[in-house]
């Protein structure tokens, strides 16, 4: 059974598509499930914050690995990988259409391939690596990866595992046809990008009026090191809702930029469309 991708960037829509997606196969009588590949929806007590699927949504489409990490604890790719792995096999064993959505291109990747996190690391390999500028290394990076400029060791060990081919590149030709696990239909979502950075400012507002910053003061002196990550969270903290919508336009940005180079993706504007006629399209390419 084919395996459905939606990626897009944060605020575009992409649980809408899924939903619509997840309607349209039904009528055909398939019986699918979404699969979440997000690097922040997978944490415990942030659904706000990280605009995981509410209640409402999740009626109207199942959703597998939605806070499922407690937020006190770390989490990697690795661990993410293995878990996605599992639920996308069983439901294709138990004949179920998984549909993967993401906006965090690294575990993306991780669940649809295969993909080991952690090869040893060649000590000449990271001497070449650290001696090089830093910024410079930073630039080179996805920018899924979230990655301070200032935070070296992150970036030296990104540029270790992107040299073992363990992380592959994002122009990698045969990233999403050979080398996915499954067959995969991979849909890049874009959008106008005046539209999308408004669709941003609307979620940002929203999400504080449905309390995101109490979310993150709930759980500030227990969240770990990777959920401190989600954009927002520092920014709520200091009270500085401008700053997160600033920042959150930015990775809106650098998730374009990425997805540009998507190998085999069909690229699908959502500019004045609605969710069903997406949806249609989607279905008329498997």
């Amino acid at each position: 059974m084919q395996v459905i991708a939606v990626f897009g960037p944060t605020g575009i829509g992409k649980t809408a598509v899924a939903i619509a997606l997840a309607e349209r196969l039904r009528q055909r009588g398939e019986d699918p499930v979404a699969v979440s590949a997000d690097s922040m929806q997978l944490y415990q007590g942030l659904p706000i914050l990280t605009g995981a699927a509410d209640a409402l949504e999740q009626a109207q489409l199942e959703h597998r690995l939605l806070g499922f990490v407690p937020v006190h604890e770390t989490y990697s790719a690795g661990a993410f990988a293995r878990r996605a792995h599992e639920e996308i096999d069983g439901l294709i064993a138990q004949n179920r259409r998984p549909i993967v959505v993401g906006g965090t291109g690294l575990y993306l990747r991780a669940a649809l391939a295969d993909l080991d996190l952690r090869p040893p690391v060649d000590p000449a390999l990271r001497a070449r690596i650290a001696a090089r500028d830093l910024a410079e290394l930073h630039a080179e990076l996805p920018p899924e990866l979230n990655i301070r400029p200032t935070d070296t060791q992150r970036i030296v060990r990104a540029h270790e595992l992107l040299a073992t081919g363990e992380l592959p590149h994002a122009t990698s030709s045969q990233l999403w046809t050979e080398h996915t696990r499954h067959p995969t239909l991979l849909a890049a979502l874009v959008m106008d990008r005046q539209r999308l950075y408004e669709r941003i400012e609307a979620r940002v507002d929203a999400m504080v009026a449905a309390g995101a910053a109490a979310e993150v003061r709930a759980v500030e002196h227990t969240a770990s090191a990777t959920a401190r990550r989600a954009v927002g969270f520092e920014e709520l903290l200091s009270g500085d809702v401008e700053a997160m919508k600033t920042n959150t336009r930015r990775y809106a940005k650098r998730q374009l930029t990425w997805l540009r180079k998507l190998p085999g993706a069909h690229r699908v504007d959502l500019t004045d469309r609605t969710p069903e006629d997406v949806a249609a399209e989607l279905v008329a390419m498997i």
